[in-house]
């Protein structure tokens, strides 16, 4: 006998089909632009002290980030559809089923789907360029040549795979800074530089043992095993990047959707708001959020907002709009109920 899958278990089901598709979606964004570059082209435009045209020859467009577009799509249908599948039958007067369906096309559906999705990639785009430009700025001003300030921007080939490893593309403006920081500390050889790079979090901890070496022998590090190692710790800031937008977008899809999927049946007149309650469910995690740990199990009617311990109205975890100290990171949900004894006797 199939067990019957709680409300938890069963949004538990749809973040581990969707989060993956996810990350991966912006990986091939990342990996599209990569195996796009023509290095000559912006060495070229570098010699030229032409920035802004080397920036260009990156090809950093919106449309390179259409997978991402489309697995966002993805999750924010399937969790509307399992929405409506996870709702209790609702009968009309004469006993007949009221036919409950999720409605993609629905004007507030893809409202939220286009400007959400639109404003995602033009931020990612944009401040993709921010970051660039003040890697390719600081490399020249080092007095770097144009062909290793490009390469630390765009990274370098590995032979064995054929894609480029390391470089800034795909990370914000603050994790660049965190790589040019890295560099500077391994490139500086000094104990105190070195000791502050093996304490962040996302080095290649398989190069400890050669740091702690040079740090002993007072030995500088050859450039060659810098930019190795500086490239596996900006591959792992990458990897931080997938996976928090992974997270993000698939948890703000789902919540979106089913409150838009019960949003939808009310707006049909199939039931009526005031008879439909919402409950804030916490996900237990390692460092979890001591004002959603303090709103598990609040309940509301479902026009009105939830109330976070510091003031903050919240309609509905990772709702457009809520301060982002509230949604990165969070794995909150909300149930939705109701009440059928005031809709028999509606």
């Amino acid at each position: 006998m199939l067990k019957r899958l709680s409300p938890r278990e069963r949004f538990e089901q749809l973040v581990a089909t969707w989060e993956p598709l996810l990350r991966a979606a912006f990986i091939e964004a990342i990996d599209d632009i990569r195996s796009n570059i023509v290095l000559r082209r912006i060495v070229e435009r570098l010699e030229r002290a032409d920035i802004a045209g080397a920036i260009r020859a990156l090809n950093l467009e919106e449309a390179a980030f259409r997978p991402l577009e489309e697995a966002i799509r993805q999750a924010f249908n399937g969790g509307g559809i399992a929405a409506v599948e996870q709702m209790p039958q609702l009968r009309e007067p004469d006993g007949h089923q009221v036919v409950v369906r999720w409605d993609a096309r629905n004007l507030a559906a893809e409202n939220w789907l286009r400007e959400h999705s639109a404003t995602l990639v033009t931020n990612i785009v944009e401040d993709q360029k921010v970051a660039i430009l003040s890697a390719l700025e600081e490399g020249l001003s080092r007095g770097d040549n144009p062909t290793k300030t490009a390469l630390q921007v765009v990274g370098r080939v590995n032979r064995v795979t054929g894609k480029r490893e390391g470089g800034v593309i795909g990370l914000t403006t603050a994790q660049a800074e965190y790589v040019a920081t890295a560099r500077q500390e391994l490139s500086l050889g000094e104990p105190d530089q070195l000791r502050n790079y093996l304490s962040r979090n996302r080095r290649d901890k398989r190069y400890d043992r050669t740091i702690l070496a040079a740090m002993k022998t007072g030995e500088p590090l050859p450039t060659e095993t810098i930019d190795r190692i500086t490239s596996r710790y900006a591959d792992g800031l990458l990897k931080l990047r997938a996976d928090t937008i992974a997270l993000h977008e698939t948890f703000e899809a789902l919540n979106t959707s089913k409150e838009i999927a019960f949003r939808q049946q009310i707006d049909k007149g199939r039931v009526q708001a005031q008879n439909v309650t919402k409950t804030w469910r916490h996900t237990p995690q390692e460092h979890p959020r001591a004002h959603h740990v303090a709103m598990n199990g609040q309940k509301v009617r479902f026009d009105q907002p939830f109330m976070a311990p510091d003031g903050t109205a919240i309609p509905y975890p990772h709702a457009p709009g809520v301060p982002a100290r509230h949604t990165l990171g969070c794995k909150c949900y909300c149930d939705f109920r109701i009440d059928f004894v005031a809709e028999l006797v509606r």
